[in-house]
């Protein structure tokens, strides 16, 4: 290893560095950004194969990342010989960057190269100086950043955009395979248009909450600046609102945002729209008659009309001018999106064209968003388009068991909404997430394990329907079932108390006279109606005594960690609804984040907690009381996540 003659420090951002354990042979792209500090690790994705197809690879990260990020160096998990490691990594990413700039010439930036010990798990980094360096230089520093989502969207946005084409040609009848050609000249021509002067790139913040929006700007193409570095660009400080529409920057558009809620994720980032016209009525310096130029055809041709919908998202500093941001990120998009919509649609040029769409994510984990094309010849359940789910879960290194990447969990670019949990659901009065920003649980060495993603909370006499005294399992069931449909395993409504009794019924659980009573149901119960409504399965724990379920902290708190559902708790005719525990291995205190199901009252979220229907119960209080009673039997009912992607 060669001495450093720089003191290089490489910064980590994303929480989770290896996406498949310490496998050896796995390779991984490390992605950082030109806007971000040199050796800046944003996120990192797994090669698919051991023997990379760079082509493959190539063609699936320029899908994948948003103009933006870049892939910086490379991560490969082996033996002990970490420089020998880093080597093969760092020259496996200089491949995959020419395969990606299209370039032959000699990759003179310095990048990252990374190896990760298969026998102990120790990650060690190094730099390569260029493409012609034999030796790495070893590293002053590693800095793991503890606030990284700030670190990204405190200061970045996203620009998106989108392009619907009809893009019509010609093929001779006698020749189809001419027809590729010809495709292919017309899709050139498309990109040709992008830099023409005329064109007009209209961007405006997509931030519709404030009254105070600033006016959309128009930028032409005679005015963008095209091919320049983006790490070398200028910035300008927020302040910087000159009167020369060429030195505007993006932050022009979210001066007055976000002044208070933390940006922490691309959900929430500020945004804003660019929309592309081309202008061809543009005042001509003589005047004269409008002219139509005839070409007769030679011979007897086919037309061809392929839809195209383009649509990308791009990442850019705000203090970045936005005419750069236009002409080096979201133009340089729209080019490599057009490229691989022609790569899909080429195989099938002249029979039914594939219904391609794209859509953007934002998977927990990732800290930027991502994007696919997805066929939608195919329902979401069919096998083929669940393999391809598979790979970019495999890819992401996101777990297997639950639904991240379907089109419903995709980024809704139509609307910046400020407001986050604590609020109604739009088109719905059902309050959601109502245990964010309760007070603590009082266990002062507690670790707390909690439900993973949204739910709605479903509690007596709402919907106008009165099942006060009788009801409350009904409505921790419905609770679960939003729960599910929220985290996008099932789109199926949430089911009214007779449709549940109706499906107890059906399954001859119940006798048809259970329509239309009040009879209580219990845990059995709800995992019939789970299993038949959704093909879910579910764990069931009984406990003689309320005093008991501290004793089982330490199994619920891993029930929380690994499928993270809530709980149905049911305790002769009352239930609730268990959303986390707290527990302190050391001294066995412990505490139940309850949900309490037999709240009467209207959809206020303060009148909720301050009342005591959502919060943290103790095992046993400062005066020995506990919530849980000990001369009564409790079951407890636990969903399981299905294993579906």
């Amino acid at each position: 290893m060669a001495p450093s003659s720089e003191a290089a420090t490489v910064r980590v951002l994303c929480q989770k560095l290896l996406l498949s354990g310490n496998q050896p042979g796995t390779l991984q792209w490390l992605i950082g950004s030109p806007f971000f500090p040199p050796f800046t690790v944003v996120s990192t994705f797994r090669c698919i194969n051991q023997s990379p197809d760079f082509e493959q690879e190539s063609d699936d990260l320029q899908k994948l990342l948003p103009k933006g990020f870049e892939v910086i160096g490379g991560l490969l998990v082996g033996d002990s010989d970490a420089e020998k490691n880093a080597f093969e990594a760092v020259r496996a990413a200089r491949r995959l960057r020419k395969h990606i700039s299209e370039v032959g010439e000699l990759d003179d930036e310095k990048i990252v190269g990374a190896s990760c010990d298969a026998g102990t798990g120790a990650i060690s980094f190094f730099i390569s100086k260029n493409e012609n360096s034999t030796k790495l230089d070893s590293v002053a520093s590693v800095v793991y950043e503890d606030n990284s989502g700030k670190y990204l969207w405190e200061n970045g946005c996203l620009l998106h955009c989108e392009l619907p084409i009809k893009l019509p040609f010609y093929f001779p009848a006698s020749s189809p395979s001419d027809s590729k050609e010809m495709f292919s000249d017309a899709i050139d021509a498309v990109v040709t248009q992008f830099k023409e002067p005329y064109v007009a790139y209209i961007a405006e913040t997509l931030k519709k909450a404030s009254g105070d929006v600033p006016k959309p700007v128009v930028l032409r193409g005679k005015d963008l600046g095209f091919g320049a570095d983006a790490s070398n660009i200028n910035r300008l400080a927020a302040a910087d609102q000159l009167s020369d529409i060429k030195m505007l920057s993006c932050s022009h558009f979210f001066l007055n945002s976000k002044t208070t809620a933390i940006v922490n994720s691309a959900e929430n980032a500020d945004k804003m729209h660019v929309s592309v016209r081309l202008n061809r009525s543009v005042k001509s310096p003589t005047s004269g008659a409008p002219v139509a130029e005839y070409f007769p055809a030679m011979e007897e041709a086919r037309l061809i009309v392929v839809d195209l919908n383009l649509d990308v998202l791009t990442y850019a500093p705000k203090d970045l001018p936005l005419m750069h941001a236009v002409s080096n990120l979201v133009i340089p998009a729209l080019v490599d999106q057009l490229y691989s919509l022609k790569k899909i649609i080429l195989p099938y040029l002249l029979m039914e064209h594939p219904k391609l769409q794209i859509f953007h994510f934002s998977p927990p984990g990732v800290l930027h968003p991502v994007t696919t094309i997805y066929k939608l010849n195919y329902g979401e359940t069919e096998m083929k388009q669940v393999d391809v789910r598979k790979s970019l879960h495999l890819r992401l290194g996101l777990p297997l068991d639950r639904p991240l990447l379907r089109t419903a969990n995709a980024l809704d670019l139509s609307v910046n909404d400020d407001s986050r949990s604590n609020t109604k659901k739009r088109g719905s009065n059902l309050l959601k997430d109502v245990h964010i920003g309760i007070p603590s649980s009082g266990v002062s060495e507690g670790v707390a394990s909690l439900i993973q993603g949204s739910y709605e909370y479903y509690h007596y006499l709402q919907d106008s329907f009165d099942d006060s005294g009788w009801g409350c399992a009904y409505r921790s069931l419905q609770t679960i079932i939003s729960w599910f449909r929220l985290q996008h395993y099932s789109s199926i409504a949430v089911p009214s108390h007779r449709e549940i009794q109706q499906t107890l019924v059906e399954i001859g659980d119940k006798d048809p006279s259970f329509i239309g009573s009040r009879e209580w149901i219990g845990a059995i119960e709800l995992s019939f109606v789970l299993d038949k409504l959704l093909g879910v399965s579910c764990k069931i724990m009984n406990f003689r005594s309320g005093s008991e379920l501290p004793e089982k902290c330490r199994e619920l708190a891993m029930h929380f960690e690994t499928q993270g559902t809530p709980i149905m708790i049911g305790g002769g005719v009352l239930a609730y609804t268990l959303l986390g525990v707290d527990y302190d291995e050391g001294s066995g205190d412990c505490a139940f984040l309850i949900l309490d199901p037999h709240y009467t009252g209207s959809e206020d979220h303060k009148k909720i907690v301050n009342g005591g229907w959502c919060g943290w119960k103790k095992a046993v209080d400062s005066k020995g009381k506990s919530f849980f009673l000990h001369n009564k039997f409790y079951n407890l009912l636990l969903p399981q996540r299905p294993n579906m992607v």
